[in-house]
């Protein structure tokens, strides 16, 4: 016959917490039975051993079994039975439980080792050096399961402390690795490494924990050092910002230069080349010139005299043919001012 928990735990939860076996003796005696109190015994020994040999598990929960100390079993969720009289000894383990731990975090929820009065703990373990020398204040939260109850219970002395001091040498050695920008900015990745290495010890150490995720809250530096760690962080950008500007600057003027030398150079190398060209073909019309002043000197000379005359003639200006044979000049040397006077 399938048990009904529900019902079972309701019927529970209804009836109150079990009788306490001083309760049971005191209303044992007061039944007042005829027969000897051999009767009364047999009944309170029958009644512890109902009591002490059932036990159980809630669901997601698991059940350590110890026999003087010695594990024995682990007992399943729902009904179980056990050897009384403290011969067997159960230690309940949820399993699907989430358990938090908070390292540099104080709550009213947190559960963390003794502290001073001041609160120094937390401040010391979220207190860190990073690669580049730097002090961060690095705060995170670790969130896990009881993956093995037995390495749980009986492979370490202190389990939850074990867990908190890999969690902070995880973190430590991962901070260590980074600058203090890349603490501030890149929180995830460290969370997911630290992660990484923290199962990794812990499964080293047989912990029987699985570590189901490590946040990392908002990171920063010491209070003290905050206004100066700004202050540099608004040089290191306005550093940036120059630098910028000045390979904004030089991405302007350096292609506008090459370009202008560029299109000088092919000025150049054009006007070199027209004026070879030129020297070319005068070289090659004066050679022409030459051989037809060869073949035909007389018919040359006069063709190169007419051509010169054709050219000058017109440049000169007013120009007068006078015979040779003409003796007197002086009255033909006002003609062309009569004529300009009289066109007024």
């Amino acid at each position: 016959m399938a048990w009904d928990w529900e019902k079972l735990n309701q019927q529970q939860q209804k009836s109150g917490p079990p009788p306490q076996m001083d309760d049971l003796i005191k209303q044992l005696k007061n039944l007042k039975l005829p027969g000897s109190s051999l009767l009364l015994v047999i009944l309170v020994v029958a009644a512890i051993i109902i009591y002490s040999s059932f036990f159980t598990i809630d669901s997601g929960a698991v059940g350590v079994v110890q026999r003087f100390g010695k594990f024995v079993r682990e007992a399943d969720p729902g009904l179980n039975f056990k050897l009384p009289f403290g011969i067997e000894h159960v230690t309940k383990i949820p399993r699907e439980k989430v358990f938090q731990e908070e390292f540099g975090i104080v709550t009213e929820s947190s559960d963390l080792r003794p502290r001073s009065a001041a609160g120094t703990d937390d401040a010391v373990e979220s207190l860190m050096l990073t690669g580049d020398l730097n002090v961060a204040v690095v705060p995170w939260i670790v969130q896990y399961r009881i993956k093995e109850p037995y390495d749980y219970l009986f492979k370490v002395k202190n389990a939850k402390n074990l867990l908190r001091d890999l969690s902070e040498a995880s973190m430590r050695l991962v901070v260590g690795d980074r600058s203090i920008n890349e603490v501030i900015t890149k929180r995830q990745e460290i969370a997911d490494e630290a992660k990484e290495v923290l199962q990794a010890e812990l499964n080293k150490a047989s912990t029987g924990i699985w570590v189901v995720t490590v946040e990392l809250k908002r990171t920063n530096v010491p209070q003290p050092v905050q206004a100066s760690f700004n202050e540099v962080n608004q040089a290191i950008q306005e550093k940036e910002k120059m630098i910028y500007q000045a390979r904004e600057d030089y991405n302007k003027a350096i292609p506008s230069a090459r370009g202008e030398a560029e299109r000088t150079i092919k000025a150049s190398e054009g006007y070199a080349l027209d004026r070879v060209n030129r020297a070319k073909g005068d070289a090659a019309r004066f050679n022409s010139l030459y051989e037809e002043y060869v073949k035909a000197k007389d018919v040359t000379k006069r063709r190169l005299y007419l051509e010169a005359m054709r050219e000058l003639l017109p440049k000169l200006g007013p120009k007068y043919i006078v015979d040779d044979q003409q003796k007197n000049l002086l009255p033909l040397l006002n003609l062309g001012k009569e004529q300009k006077g009289s066109e007024k």
